[in-house]
């Protein structure tokens, strides 16, 4: 899979990704050239890369998400990360969403971590 970390998205975990799996395929919106860019702009980026999106953002990111599905428009996956879990947890989760995932298994969707 391949993954979007918005511009909030804290570069811990980032970095934690890429240690436990050097080959784990994550851009951060500000390597993209997208610091700035709203909510719709990033869903549509990401939908053009076919990467899933990481997030903090539970106040405006699914509601965009979920227009972008309501107007039939793709919408590879927002996976919004509590804020609540220490680094380790998020980590574990997100490796093993990417590791058992196959692609397209989450279009149209949005994730909550901690996974249940």
């Amino acid at each position: 899979m391949r993954w979007l970390a918005d511009e909030n998205f804290p570069y811990a975990i980032v970095r934690g990704l890429r240690r436990r799996n050097p080959a784990f395929d994550i851009i951060r919106t500000q390597d993209a050239g997208l610091v700035g860019s709203e909510d719709p702009v990033l869903l549509a980026w990401a939908a053009e890369q076919g990467r899933m999106i990481l997030t903090h953002d539970i106040r405006t990111m699914p509601a965009y998400a979920y227009a972008r599905i309501r107007q039939g428009l793709p919408m590879p996956g927002v996976v919004q990360v509590s804020r609540a879990l220490t680094l380790r947890p998020i980590i574990e989760q997100i490796l093993l969403m990417d590791e058992c995932g196959e692609p397209g298994e989450w279009e149209g969707q949005v994730v909550y971590l901690p996974l249940r």
